[in-house]
């Protein structure tokens, strides 16, 4: 029986041009990729210029700066962004012509079911690092997947691509329960951690919108045995479930872990299915935590077929996504980093990473995201940041929030010896030109925009 509606199923038939406001967005980007590949006629618009604009022109699609209700004329159909809001002047004159509208997690839903093997990879931290090396695995295999990751992979120039292959890798997000949209083939679960606990208002609810993602996997999930909650949902559930994991074994455990420096691990791995070492790993992206997302990509992987030498290959090859602790430049002989970590978990894995790469000081600078989400983990947030030598602050970023004067940037501060705050990312920039020097590392952290912080720092 079918897992989808058939409204659903049958989405875009007569659809011969689609719409995308919001076009810029890295979400949109392979969705139109892959819809323009199969011959679909794409439209898009946005306020603001940028990379992705200019290679959605390079392939031909009509992008209109500036939103206007003459750019949907024509559309068969109009897909938006979850930041659009509904007073949009584009989608109010879909709405009034009308013209059918989608949310951008819909369409991606829809465009998943039409690959043979959905991969799509969920977990409160590590989402973006694991489809990417997935994606890297199966490309430099041969299969052609097609992909769409939060972050920009080198190996296929963006956040995603159309491929030829039967496989699609999907990066799962659980925020307001988007990746219930999905129907995996495969599913990967990684952890399950107190994250959008705004939406969901419970860790209960939390774990339930995992088991309902789980419950959707058609053919096999792979989970964390290491992570409580995460296993705490698969013993609620009748599928098929491989582990993998460190301590508490699992059908893909990773054994003989070495530091080969600091900050980079190799381990051997083994697995279920062989009574001894399937294959080394070596990890060319430094931190304890990708040894987690690299066993998740051996299971799915060789779940379909690749080798164990295939996956090793693909981790040798594999240095990261932008915005994973990636290399800016340096600002006084001081190394500068950047970050996406924005939840005390995540940032306690990227700045223990950092602590273990041997610098004289750490310079944490970190843009608080959301007030709710600063106010709810406040204490979490000033213990983690206590691991860098000096914590930066800049103002909080609101996006989709109105401003909750109760909570601030100071209020963290308090909480953390020799913090400083700053009232802007120039701000930051400039007191860490005035500050750093050679033998530091600067971190810049948070899924907003402070890595225009790292670039002004960097900048000659």
């Amino acid at each position: 029986m079918s897992m989808f509606s058939n409204y659903d199923q049958r989405l875009l038939d007569h659809v011969r041009k689609l719409h995308f406001i919001g076009c810029g967005g890295s979400g949109m980007f392979p969705l139109i990729q892959i819809l323009a590949a199969k011959g679909y006629e794409i439209t898009g618009s946005d306020v603001l210029d940028g990379s992705i604009i200019r290679a959605e022109r390079e392939m031909g699609i009509h992008v209109t700066l500036g939103h206007d209700a003459d750019n949907i004329v024509g559309a068969d159909m109009v897909v938006y962004s979850a930041a659009i809001p509904k007073d949009n002047v584009e989608r109010a004159a879909a709405e009034s012509y009308g013209i059918p509208t989608v949310e951008r997690s819909v369409l991606l839903g829809y465009v998943s079911r039409l690959y043979k093997n959905s991969i799509c990879v969920s977990g409160t931290h590590g989402k973006t690092t694991t489809t990417a090396m997935i994606a890297t695995a199966l490309e430099l295999a041969g299969r052609d997947p097609s992909a769409v990751i939060g972050g920009k992979l080198p190996l296929i120039g963006g956040y995603g691509k159309a491929g030829r292959g039967d496989d699609i890798v999907v990066e799962a997000c659980e925020y307001a329960e988007t990746f219930l949209k999905l129907t995996p083939y495969l599913s990967v679960v990684l952890n399950i951690d107190n994250d959008h606990l705004d939406y969901y208002g419970s860790m209960g609810e939390l774990k339930f919108a995992f088991k309902r993602f789980s419950l959707m996997t058609q053919f096999m999930i792979f989970a964390n045995a290491d992570d409580r909650n995460t296993m705490d949902v698969m013993y609620t559930i009748q599928r098929r479930v491989r582990t993998f994991g460190i301590k508490n074994g699992g059908d893909y455990q990773a054994v003989n872990i070495r530091e080969y420096r600091p900050g980079f691990y190799e381990f051997d791995l083994k697995e279920w299915s062989s009574s001894g070492i399937a294959g080394h790993m070596r990890l060319e992206v430094p931190g304890y935590h990708n040894i987690y997302n690299a066993l998740a990509m051996c299971g799915v992987c060789m779940s379909m077929g690749l080798t164990a030498a295939q996956c090793a290959e693909a981790l040798a090859q594999f240095k990261g996504v932008c915005r994973r602790f990636e290399v800016v430049g340096e600002c006084n002989g001081a190394v500068v980093v950047d970050d996406y970590a924005h939840h005390p978990t995540e940032m306690r894995a990227t700045l223990s990473t950092a602590k273990e790469l041997g610098y004289k000081r750490l310079i944490a600078v970190h843009q608080p995201f959301t007030y709710s989400r600063t106010k709810m983990l406040l204490d979490d947030f000033a213990d983690v940041l206590k691991l860098a030598d000096v914590a930066v602050l800049t103002p909080i970023l609101g996006s989709r929030e109105p401003n909750d004067p109760s909570i601030s940037s100071e209020k963290l501060a308090a909480r953390i010896p020799g913090a400083v705050t700053v009232d802007s990312l120039a701000a930051a920039a400039d007191w860490v030109k005035q500050n750093a020097r050679e033998g530091d590392l600067v971190l810049t952290l948070g899924c907003g925009d402070v890595y225009k912080a790292a670039r002004m720092m960097t900048a000659k």
